[in-house]
C-alpha cells in the first residue's frame, strides 16, 4: 500500500503541477477530498472543484512551474512529501502585475490516501515570502 500511495503523489506532482494536467486532478483528488494551508496557510479547499480552480490561476501566473520531489517517506495511507517549486511570475494573478522573476518555493506535504487518490493534505509552504519577493519588498 505505502509504494502505491508513494507512486500516486509523485503522479499527483508531475500530472497536476508539471504536465498542466488539470483533468487529473478528478481522477486523484477524492470527491470529498480537502487541502489545508494551499494557497494560503489558512486556506482549506473542499474537493477536486475548488482545487481544480486555485490550481489554475497558478498555472497562469507561473507558467513554468515545475515541482521537483526532493523526498517522499510512507506509512501506509499516510505519504510525507518534501518538495521544492520552481517558477516564472509571467501572470496578474497574485493581484499585482506580472514581474518576470523566477523564484524557488520550498515545501512540505502530508497527505492520507485512500482508494487510489488523495483523501487529506496538509501543505506548509512560505508562499507570502514568495509573493513579497516578487514586489521587491525582500
Amino acid at each position: 500500500m505505502s509504494e502505491q500511495n508513494k507512486n500516486l503523489v509523485r503522479r499527483w506532482f508531475e500530472e497536476v503541477w508539471n504536465k498542466r494536467r488539470i483533468s487529473a486532478i478528478a481522477e486523484m483528488y477524492h470527491p470529498s477530498g480537502r487541502a489545508m494551508g494551499f494557497p494560503e496557510p489558512e486556506s482549506v479547499l473542499q474537493g477536486p472543484e475548488e482545487f481544480a480552480a486555485i490550481c489554475k490561476t497558478f498555472h497562469e501566473t507561473f507558467p513554468d512551474i515545475h515541482v521537483t520531489v526532493d523526498d517522499i517517506i510512507a506509512e501506509g495511507d499516510k505519504v510525507s512529501v518534501l518538495w521544492t517549486a520552481t517558477m516564472t511570475h509571467q501572470g496578474d494573478g497574485l493581484g499585482f502585475p506580472a514581474t518576470s522573476k523566477k523564484v524557488k518555493l520550498p515545501g512540505s506535504s502530508f497527505l492520507i490516501c485512500r482508494d487510489g487518490q488523495i483523501l487529506e493534505g496538509w501543505n506548509l509552504m512560505d508562499f507570502t515570502r514568495v509573493q513579497l519577493e516578487l514586489q521587491g519588498k525582500l
